[in-house]
């Protein structure tokens, strides 16, 4: 005979891996910080606009195909025509050509500049908002005068011991007490932060903002800029607005070098307001991954060209780079008048020696800080690196500016929509090379050569720029963010 046994089954659950969607959910990832951070400040910064940017910020940039002058180059031209892609410098002169031919008011002499309140309440905003966060509910003033009042009405017992009148106290705060199972976190609550133990170095978000100034304690000169052009020799080849094709992909070409080389739209402006002439010594002091490096040499109008980086694994970068688009570099480093050094830029001590200087800085690169989590510099471990960035940036510059000759060009770049990374660390520059050595500069307003760039880029509003320009993310146009300066050593 059969006999039927009942068995119980008890759910067990395990235990997810840190890359399990239920695990990565609970935490807050980079990315999640970043927009968290962009939505704060650049909500304030740009108002309404912000919305579009953002849309157009979390969607894949478009490109811009360069022609490389030292491989199979009109094979490679007639091909880019044939996918469609017009070239940059034709789009540039035809609609300049128009503006000319129209009479265009292609200028607006008044450039009102608004921006220096918005920033200021928005940093008391983001202060008072971690002050109250570290302190859970009141100032240190509110808390000190709390405490003198309920002093005055506590009435002791000096007869009772000291255990009697701990159990009948009612106005203990036991709240003060630290539990070890919780850990020392409720210290946080009680004690200014600057104080806590391993807390020396803490610094408020805040305080980031604070590095934008726009009081002007020493001389600027802000000039308009009438030249501009695209060299002869230079091809870049982009598709036109609201077409997001992508180019083919770079073939060798029968010399071994590849055919051309694909960068964001907007990287090519600051390399072409430096107005490289025959002859010049180039420096670029931030060069990796060496894409506007690249973009100079194939102008084919520097007499010397220093690709400086300050990590050896960035300088490989830019050796495997120009390995691929010049024949017989050489493992040297250097091809002709082209070579590559591994420094400091702050450290550089080539006084007056460059005729033009490239200075793209290392920054929040904002399309790459919402969409990827390697290599973010939201990340927590990095916080002090983020928030110290504008002092690296503000001391790259400065030290680059020194290294002008007279009468010298030099443009500072970002990939970041802050005001405080843009003009806030030119501004910050100018005041310190000025009280360092007494030098002084002219600013190159690009307002009006840039005019010929409207139907390819969608430039950010002067009221929010002081110094230099902002190409703006936007889905028909979805190049950048790039901001980029142009200034110029007196004699």
């Amino acid at each position: 005979m059969l006999r039927t046994r009942l068995v119980l089954f008890t759910s067990v659950r395990n235990k997810h891996s840190k890359t399990h969607w239920s695990q990565v959910g609970k935490k807050q990832l980079a990315t999640d910080r970043a927009l968290d951070n962009f939505d704060d400040f650049y909500g304030q910064v740009f108002g309404n606009r912000w919305k579009s940017i953002r849309v157009a910020l979390l969607t894949e940039h478009k490109y811009m195909a360069m022609v490389n002058q030292f491989g199979d180059t009109e094979k490679t031209i007639d091909a880019l025509v044939a996918d469609g892609a017009i070239n940059v410098r034709d789009i540039y002169i035809a609609k300049k050509q128009f503006l000319t031919d129209g009479n265009k008011d292609m200028f607006s002499e008044d450039k009102v500049f608004k921006l220096q309140q918005t920033i200021e309440s928005f940093v008391e905003n983001q202060q008072r908002q971690e002050v109250e966060r570290l302190y859970n509910n009141d100032a240190p003033e509110t808390m000190t005068k709390d405490f003198e009042q309920n002093e005055e009405q506590v009435a002791v017992d000096f007869n009772k011991s000291l255990h009697q009148a701990l159990q009948d106290s009612t106005d203990m705060d036991f709240q003060r007490l630290i539990d070890p199972n919780l850990g020392t976190s409720a210290l946080h609550e009680f004690v200014p932060a600057t104080k806590l133990k391993g807390m020396e170095d803490f610094v408020l978000e805040s305080e980031h903002y604070k590095y934008y100034s726009n009081s002007a304690d020493f001389p600027i000169n802000i000039e308009m800029e009438t030249n501009f052009e695209i060299p002869e020799h230079l091809n870049i080849f982009s598709y036109e607005r609201g077409n997001v094709s992508d180019f083919r992909t770079p073939r060798s070409c029968s010399t071994g070098v590849l055919s051309h080389f694909l960068l964001d739209g907007a990287s090519i402006l600051p390399a072409l307001a430096l107005d490289v002439q025959p002859g010049d010594r180039v420096l670029d002091a931030c060069a990796a991954p060496g894409g506007k490096s690249l973009l100079l040499l194939q102008t084919l109008r520097p007499g010397t060209l220093v690709c400086n980086d300050v990590q050896e694994s960035r300088v490989n970068r830019i050796k495997k780079l120009m390995n691929s688009y010049f024949y017989d570099f050489g493992k040297s480093g250097k091809k002709d008048r082209c070579f590559i050094t591994q420094a400091d830029a702050r450290d550089l001590q080539e006084y007056g020696m460059y005729d033009r200087i490239l200075v793209d800085v290392p920054c929040t690169t904002d399309r790459h800080s919402i969409m990827e989590n390697d290599n973010n510099i939201f990340k927590p471990s990095r916080v002090k690196e983020r928030l110290r960035l504008p002092e690296l940036q503000a001391g790259i510059l400065t030290n680059s500016i020194k290294l002008l000759r007279p009468g010298g060009t030099l443009v500072y770049s970002t990939c970041s929509l802050s005001p405080v990374q843009n003009d806030g660390v030119v501004h910050m520059a100018l005041r310190n090379v000025f009280n360092d050595t007494g030098m002084t500069l002219t600013v190159k307003d690009l307002s009006l050569v840039m005019k010929p760039f409207s139907d390819i880029y969608k430039f950010a509003q002067s009221n929010t720029l002081k110094y230099g320009q902002l190409v703006l993310p936007f889905l028909p146009v979805n190049f950048g963010p790039m901001y980029f300066c142009k200034l110029v050593r007196n004699s």
